[in-house]
């Protein structure tokens, strides 16, 4: 497959075989990752490898016992990292403050995500699968003191890897059209946006567990690997919460909108555990 190919085919997977990947084809993912594009070259992005079985389980049960990340024979925790930068500048006269400019910390949180993404099309083009694992973000402070993360670093995602089991059928995903926007930005009506996202899903009044399929593979590949009732737990919470459409299904139910927001508070306090502060007072 070309380039093009492998990108319209990636799919997000969760179910590896127990095969190690051979660490010449780890080193070219890790260079990949490193030659990502980066804000003004600073590269502030470390990676921790994890490989053991036991430490895969630990990593596994930090972000809520998702079985992949137990199973992935390899996965890399990607982090924002303005210690090394800092402690650069320090050794040659100056200061660096990305800490505390929220400009600096969009840009970086960017550069880890093209690292990352990097890693991810190389894998594919080498027959590895691979699934991105953002739960970490509400475990910060917990996944800091485990993997002695100093300060001012922020571990902000899992890539769990390794050759893929079964990979998802074909995922919907909104037309070009209604995310390309010519010259500015168009808005669209209220009837377009509609027909997008149900061109986008399609029907909703089917079976409760062939939805799940679709739409939330987690819990169905929870239950084939682990077995915990997930799937089950998922229709029952669905037909209490009286989900009518997919709208509903995402904002109350998957991610509820209360508790995002809620979320706030701790991730403001894990980044202060950090040292990172973007609301202190500017210098004068």
């Amino acid at each position: 497959m070309n380039l093009y190919e492998i990108m319209m085919n990636r799919r997000s997977v969760r179910n590896f075989k127990d095969q190690t990947i051979p660490a010449e084809i780890i080193n070219q993912l890790l260079d990949a990752a490193n030659n990502a594009p980066s804000g003004g070259n600073i590269q502030p992005v470390s990676i921790i490898l994890i490989q053991e079985k036991e430490n895969r389980t630990i990593l596994s049960e930090m972000v809520g016992n998702q079985p992949w990340v137990k199973n992935a024979p390899l996965s890399m925790i990607f982090c924002l990292d303005f210690n090394r930068v800092k402690r650069w500048a320090a050794l040659n006269g100056t200061e660096f403050k990305g800490e505390q400019a929220l400009a600096h910390f969009l840009i970086s949180y960017a550069d880890v995500m093209c690292a990352a993404q990097s890693v991810v099309l190389l894998a594919e083009s080498l027959g590895l699968g691979s699934v991105y694992v953002g739960t970490i973000q509400s475990q910060m402070d917990e996944a800091r003191e485990r993997y002695a993360i100093p300060d001012f670093v922020l571990p902000l995602m899992i890539l769990s890897l390794g050759y893929p089991k079964s990979i998802p059928r074909t995922i919907s995903k909104l037309q070009p059209e209604v995310i390309v926007h010519h010259e500015q930005y168009q808005s669209r009506s209220d009837d377009e946006i509609q027909q997008a996202f149900h061109q986008k899903y399609g029907n909703f009044n089917i079976k409760a567990e062939e939805y799940l399929e679709k739409a939330f593979i987690e819990a169905v590949e929870a239950d084939k690997q682990s077995g915990e009732g997930w799937t089950e737990w998922a229709v029952d919470q669905m037909k209490k919460m009286e989900i009518r459409n997919d709208a509903q299904f995402l904002f109350q139910f998957r991610y509820p909108t209360h508790l995002m927001v809620q979320m706030n508070a701790e991730l403001i306090e894990s980044f202060k555990n950090a040292g990172f502060d973007f609301f202190v007072e500017p210098e004068s």
